[in-house]
């Protein structure tokens, strides 16, 4: 894999190169840095730093409560949590490193390598670089996660997809401000999770335009790894499923780590209200063709039981999730599929109660939660009050708001994300793509086959759909 690497060059070509060798002495580092000191002191700001980098300075103020006058990245916890299949990742990344950090030695760089919680593995390039970067523990099985030691390009590149930068004050913590970092997550194909990151820093000095797109071929081929991996995990999932189903004609279904089905009875297909044609029934091998049920809580369900089945492989347990509009919670027992001693999926027995219950742990408090929600227009961070929002939809892992002031995608990731968010202050899911704002909602209306939907800006006749699994509790909830 290591030799599909692209030629690497870090320095910016002479023309490329600023006046002064500070990077705090741009006119841009100056204003980014009034802006960090004004931020940093509690003031809201929406414009002069950009969208991703603002997005994570709030998550560092706000949600992580990272100390901005941190000059040390703190150690990594002594567990080995990581997934003993993702070696093979770890290998070829390691193989990146080392063949990047010979070409960046001569400018004075360090290459380094995390897995999905930020922890360094692996650090390459320059001695004296390296020596600097030690002071701050830029090293070996230190954490740099965003929530350890704030904006930094190995942290914030675990909270985004594709490549991110991070120059001068653009960092959280003022003691990393001479340094310019360009990182890049590695995502698990089934659950969206940050896997490992490549980092690139450089002290004291600019980094290359070219960076970014080096690291997005650089770490493709990992990428690919991980593909095939997805397709592996599956195989063995359909094949525990086949055998199992064989012996019963009630709903049975399999789903991969992420709670995704793969594979499914026709009995399941029915309950679940899947369609006719589906791949589900024949088993889905490629993540694609997997199918999201939209039920109610049922993706904390899922995490639940992959956290109770990674630590006891004969683990069982059941949850009663609404599976059926209008009905009664129909209990769903789940089951590990495990390879190499690590789980790959659950096979999942509808009406059957066989071990673990499972206990909710309810909504969190509303005034633990955020009370703005944050949003990312053009080269502007936007700060929006929940009820500013009408309705939130999802485009795969994007989400948009739609407000007054436009369509404005939301700096989280994810609809269960927003969604939970969202719920304490009165937003409600009505369809596998869409959150609504229940104050919002202006006028109902029935289509031609019954479908129900809502209208959340009749001027605009702006139309939300309503799946018939959520239209008995909407009905419910607004009174009609």
């Amino acid at each position: 894999m290591t030799g599909l690497v692209p030629p690497l060059s870090i320095a910016p070509s002479p023309a490329e190169r600023r006046t002064g060798r500070s990077l705090l002495a741009t006119p841009s580092a100056k204003e980014i840095a009034r802006a960090w000191e004004n931020f940093a002191a509690g003031e809201d700001i929406e414009t002069g730093v950009r969208p991703e980098i603002l997005a994570s300075w709030y998550r560092c103020r706000d949600r992580y409560e990272v100390d901005r006058r941190l000059d040390v990245a703190p150690g990594a916890p002594g567990d080995d949590n990581q997934r003993i299949d993702n070696d093979v990742v770890f290998t070829a990344l390691g193989g990146i490193g080392a063949l990047a950090g010979r070409e960046v030695e001569r400018d004075g760089a360090v290459v380094t390598v995390t897995d999905g919680d930020g922890r360094v593995l692996g650090a390459w390039g320059d001695p004296s670089a390296q020596r600097r970067a030690e002071l701050h523990n830029l090293a070996p099985w230190s954490s740099w996660s965003e929530q350890c030691t704030g904006t930094n390009g190995m942290g914030t590149s675990l909270e985004l997809s594709g490549p991110v930068t991070v120059t001068g004050p653009e960092h959280w913590c003022e003691a990393f401000h001479q340094w310019a970092c360009a990182g890049i997550s590695i995502r698990d194909v089934v659950t969206g999770a940050p896997v490992a990151s490549v980092n690139i820093s450089r002290w004291n000095a600019m980094l290359s335009e070219l960076v970014p797109s080096w690291l997005t071929e650089a770490v493709s081929c990992v990428g690919q790894e991980i593909y095939r991996r997805a397709i592996y995990e599956a195989d063995k999932v359909i094949s525990q499923f086949n055998r199992k189903c064989a012996h019963s004609s009630a709903p049975f279904m399999a789903m991969d780590r992420g709670g995704n089905v793969i594979a499914a009875n026709k009995a399941a297909v029915t309950l679940l209200r899947m369609g006719g044609e589906t791949p589900i029934l024949t088993g889905a091998s490629e993540p694609t063709e997997r199918w999201t049920p939209d039920i109610t809580g049922f993706s904390d369900v899922v995490r639940w039981a992959n956290e109770c089945a990674q630590e006891n492989p004969q683990w069982s347990g059941y949850a009663g999730l609404p599976v059926c509009p209008e009905e009664e919670v129909t209990p769903l027992t789940m089951r590990p599929v495990i390879d190499a001693n690590h789980v790959v999926g659950l096979l999942c027995a509808f009406g059957v109660q066989e071990g673990e219950a499972y206990e909710s742990e309810g909504p969190q408090a509303a005034g633990l939660l955020p009370q703005r929600i944050i949003g990312m227009r053009n080269d502007r961070l936007v700060l929006l009050a929940p009820s500013e929002i009408r309705y939130a939809e999802a485009d795969r892992n994007i989400v948009w708001l739609v407000t007054e002031r436009g369509r404005i995608q939301a700096a989280t990731r994810g609809l269960d994300n927003v969604e939970r968010s969202l719920v304490p202050h009165g937003f409600r899911r009505v369809h596998r793509r869409f959150l609504v704002n229940l104050a919002r909602v202006a006028e109902l209306e029935r289509g031609i086959k019954g479908e129900l939907f809502l209208i959340m800006n009749s001027r605009a006749h702006e139309f939300v759909p309503v799946s018939r699994r959520h239209a008995p509790e909407l009905r419910r909830m607004l009174g009609v």
